[in-house]
């Protein structure tokens, strides 16, 4: 149980999937009706109408963790955990952020409050629970990669072929990188990179002739934490790349 010393500030969640044939009324009176048992004293409730759980925009979910952010909330209630979390991970995600708040959970028809030891202790499980599924979605994606090659599929995304010297005679028109992409159709990172590479291939062989630049598929070279990414994947903040570049004069 919740430390009983001084009144606990609580916020109560409630959720329905669809506003016509679901009413949150049966969830709300057990909150409720709990917070009158234990002694808490409700600072609100928020409850989302008409919102599925897998959405990441729930307002009154939206709303509770902005409370929880500015201290008003030291308590929060739900009915059951699909009614809160979208996932295993989701639910791992938001406790972990409410307990760097200082803030527990207790969610009622699941039996956890995390302020109890053995309320503590079935979160660590379910946390375990949540890394394993992790750790199996990896290895099954990993796998799957490695199965791809063999296959002799290409792997990340496809060869693109940039014209740097109309590129460069863009750029005297006074046109702005964005412009070029779009009129080129392809996205400002990518004629960036083939300038830098047809600058740098400039000083390797001493000539300044127009090229066309063919930007193959990259592998993430860098690590977030343990974990490696695999080739193909999307380049996070905080990673460094390796661009595989070939050129040939026009």
């Amino acid at each position: 149980m919740v430390d009983d010393a001084k009144p606990v500030r609580a916020a109560l969640y409630a959720r329905v999937s669809t506003a016509r044939d679901q009413d949150p009324q049966l969830q709300l009176d057990d909150l409720r009706r709990a917070a009158q048992q234990r002694g808490w004293v409700v600072v609100g409730e928020y409850v989302d109408i008409g919102q599925r759980g897998s959405s990441d925009r729930r307002p009154a979910l939206t709303r509770l963790t902005a409370d929880i952010d500015h201290g008003k909330v030291a308590l929060g209630v739900c009915w059951k955990f699909d009614r809160f979390a979208r996932s295993v991970r989701h639910l791992v995600t938001a406790l972990d952020e409410f307990r760097a708040r200082g803030v527990d959970f207790v969610s009622l028809h699941d039996g956890i409050d995390t302020s109890t030891p053995a309320g503590r202790f079935t979160f660590h499980v379910i946390a375990a629970v949540a890394e394993l599924e992790r750790e199996l979605i990896r290895e099954r994606t990993r796998a799957g990669l490695a199965a791809a090659r063999r296959r002799g599929a290409a792997i990340g995304r496809p060869r693109i072929d940039v014209d740097v010297g109309e590129v460069r005679r863009l750029q005297q028109r006074g046109r702005t990188v964005a412009q070029i992409a779009k009129r080129l159709g392809c996205s400002e990172s990518t004629i960036r990179r083939a300038l830098r590479a047809d600058r740098e291939s400039d000083v390797g062989d001493g000539q300044n002739r127009p090229r066309h630049l063919f930007l193959a598929p990259y592998e993430v070279t860098g690590e977030m934490g343990r974990h490696r990414l695999p080739a193909g994947r999307s380049q996070p903040f905080g990673f460094d790349s390796t661009y595989h570049l070939g050129s040939r004069t026009s």
